[in-house]
């Protein structure tokens, strides 16, 4: 049985969740971190759609969808109870929340990191459509240390890249947001050692490259 290959990019927000759900799911992987403008030909072959993260399994399947891979590792192993076994309800509404975020908050955010970075007259505006979503974040941890709960969950780890990107916009404007709880989420999860060897920075992978070994190891 050979190892399988994560296909990655170190800031991609989407290949970020896929690292941090393969570590908190004590998985090895050999990683292949690439270079989008010269996308090796190995990963097209397998996944033609040509984005990050791409997983291929031992057996040859492939899994090229973010959540998909987080699902993958943490049913192979949970050791943290990320989707909350002891409840069944609770991952049907994780994925739900997840789903929104990539569709609702992840779209306006892309919006408003366009208009900061071309000076767009619209900025607050897309900055605003963020807010209304992130302030039901801000509101769940409140109530609670992590956005299901007292413990850490599928949903912290999902969507905490994109929260990483929306505060890294506009930091002046950040560091005083009527966002308290969010931030000190974030900067929780900043401090957690997994974060760190979720984002060390590997060399380019080109095909006669030695192999890196990501993950439980």
């Amino acid at each position: 049985m050979t190892t399988p290959i994560l296909y990655s990019l170190r800031q991609c927000p989407y290949a970020m969740r896929s690292r941090l759900g393969i570590l908190h799911a004590q998985q090895t992987v050999v990683l292949r971190d690439i270079d989008m403008k010269n996308k090796p030909e190995e990963m097209l072959s397998i996944s033609p759609k040509g984005t990050v993260p791409v997983l291929q399994l031992s057996d040859g399947k492939v899994i090229d969808e973010s959540l998909d891979v987080m699902i993958w590792a943490l049913t192979q192993s949970d050791p943290n109870n990320l989707l909350y076994s002891h409840d069944k309800q609770k991952l049907p509404q994780m994925l739900e929340l997840i789903h929104r975020s990539d569709n609702e908050f992840v779209d306006a955010l892309q919006k408003y990191r366009a208009a900061s970075r071309y000076h767009d007259s619209n900025k607050e505006e897309c900055r605003e459509r963020c807010c209304e979503w992130l302030m039901k974040i801000e509101h769940a941890l409140t109530q609670h240390a992590y956005i299901m709960g007292e413990k850490v969950s599928l949903v912290d780890y999902a969507i905490l890249p994109f929260i990483r990107q929306f505060s890294r916009v506009d930091k002046k404007w950040y560091a005083q947001a009527p966002l308290p709880y969010l931030r000190a989420w974030l900067v929780k999860h900043y401090n957690d050692p997994t974060f760190s060897k979720a984002m060390f920075t590997y060399p380019k992978w080109h095909k006669d490259a030695d192999d890196i070994i990501f993950g439980d190891f």
